[in-house]
């Protein structure tokens, strides 16, 4: 299909009016459903996209074409050729991506052929053996990707990557009273994973969520955070991280650049370069993607800015896309970390989380999946799924520890191409977490 992707350029090079970006994405994958302890079914999918940028002086016009064959080209390139001169310009655009620097080569295997359907169903048929032995049921999805991806642009840029991601998630399921607990693992590297260990992890929680279910009043509770809640936390509150957000006036890092925001102990990066993690080798507009620190020992260090942002803001370039969140681990155990609480909660995973308020951090959710209270210093009882709403930066300002090591976390969209990243994050102690309701159900 790069025939395709040559041929619309040379389309695009008859028009030296114009400024352009195009981008030849391919996707495969390899998707296994569980159900019930049994497989649900099995898919193989794959697609082939073009994205098309196009400016002509500062108006724009941008169109995509699915399986793109030349007839198709022809049609959508002539289309928005006669649309473009009627599109409203955009005062602040300036040029297309300009940094040519590329990534260093690195050898992606397809884990679609690395990790066959008989593989991944033996693995989660162990699980399923292991699980009922507690009376659980197993249900999730094992799945590989293999993308593709070449991008060009008018001034020159012509940039290739490839990722093979793999997102494996089991949540177990009593059968009599329903309680859940969920445990996943992602990356690139299918070397690291450890089926004996995972599996004695998800019985872990398993075990813990036999003990009698209870309720909790509202209020303010010391809690546990697992690294996936701590990770889809910072993954919102990267959202404000960017430049775009500063221009749109929702951020709550405006004007905060080396400002002191955060106790010492937080410190997160963008970081694409860790192997445990589903790499990236460019970020916005076919920039290379690089190591960005965010948070600094507490202190707020840059925005994450593409090359329209650049000039419109002025900031920084550097291409940075938050899809590579790293936050940093502290110097506890998590078992001392349990020990240590009184009278609070363990909580291992959210849902349905959304902002009330962006530019304050303010966001409302449930937790789900193993939500437990912690009686001096043990788990003593699972607890009904809970409200909460709090303010992210309130979260970090009252994170007192951190656990000494970090673990990948995969978050899929499960829609469309079934997208996979990561965020590594270790488990935290918080105070005063406010929860606002029970929800009364499991």
């Amino acid at each position: 299909m790069n025939k395709q992707l040559m041929y619309l350029k040379q389309a695009l090079d008859k028009h030296p009016e114009l400024k352009y970006q195009i981008s030849l994405n391919s996707w495969q994958t390899d998707f296994l459903r569980f159900y019930q302890s049994q497989t649900n079914y099995n898919i193989s999918k794959d697609s082939i996209s073009l994205e098309v940028l196009l400016y002509k002086g500062k108006k724009s016009c941008d169109f995509s074409i699915d399986h793109p064959e030349r007839d198709k080209i022809d049609t959508a390139l002539a289309t928005a050729l006669d649309m473009i001169d009627s599109m409203p310009e955009d005062p602040d655009f300036v040029d297309v991506e300009d940094d040519l620097s590329m990534a260093q080569p690195r050898d992606v295997p397809n884990n679609i052929e690395a990790i066959p359907l008989e593989q991944k169903t033996k693995i989660l048929s162990h699980i399923a053996k292991r699980a009922a032995e507690y009376d659980f049921e197993i249900y999730g999805s094992f799945f590989c990707n293999y993308q593709s991806w070449r991008m060009l642009n008018s001034n020159a840029l012509d940039k290739s990557s490839t990722q093979s991601p793999i997102y494996l998630e089991v949540k177990a399921v009593h059968k009599k009273n329903q309680v859940t607990v969920l445990h996943t693992f992602g990356g690139e590297d299918f070397s690291i994973f450890d089926e004996a260990s995972f599996t004695n992890d998800l019985l872990t929680k398993i075990q813990a969520a036999q003990n009698p279910i209870t309720d909790v009043e509202p209020g303010k509770y010391e809690v546990i955070l697992a690294p996936r809640c701590l990770a889809e936390f910072v993954q919102y509150l990267s959202y404000g991280m960017s430049a775009q957000a500063v221009d749109q006036h929702s951020s709550f890092f405006e004007g905060k650049v080396d400002e002191k925001i955060f106790p010492e102990l937080i410190d997160i990066s963008d970081d694409p370069t860790d192997e445990e993690m589903i790499r990236q080798d460019y970020g916005a507009q076919g920039h290379i993607y690089r190591p960005l620190k965010l948070i600094e020992k507490g202190y707020f260090r840059a925005f994450m800015c593409d090359q329209y942002y650049h000039y419109k803001l002025g900031f920084p370039k550097n291409g940075n896309v938050g899809t590579c969140l790293k936050i940093a681990p502290g110097k506890s155990s998590l078992e001392d970390m349990i020990s240590s609480v009184e009278r609070g909660l363990f909580i291992s995973s959210l849902h349905y989380m959304n902002f009330i308020n962006a530019k304050a951090t303010s966001l409302t959710g449930l937790t789900r999946d193993g939500t437990f209270l912690i009686e001096n210093g043990q788990i003593t009882k699972v607890v009904n799924n809970l409200r909460f709403t709090e303010r992210i930066s309130r979260i970090l300002e009252n994170t007192c520890e951190l656990e000494s090591k970090a673990y990948s976390i995969p978050f899929s969209s499960n829609y469309a191409e079934f997208s996979v990243r990561t965020t590594k994050a270790p488990h935290a102690k918080v105070k005063d977490f406010n929860i606002t309701s029970s929800t009364k159900t499991i």
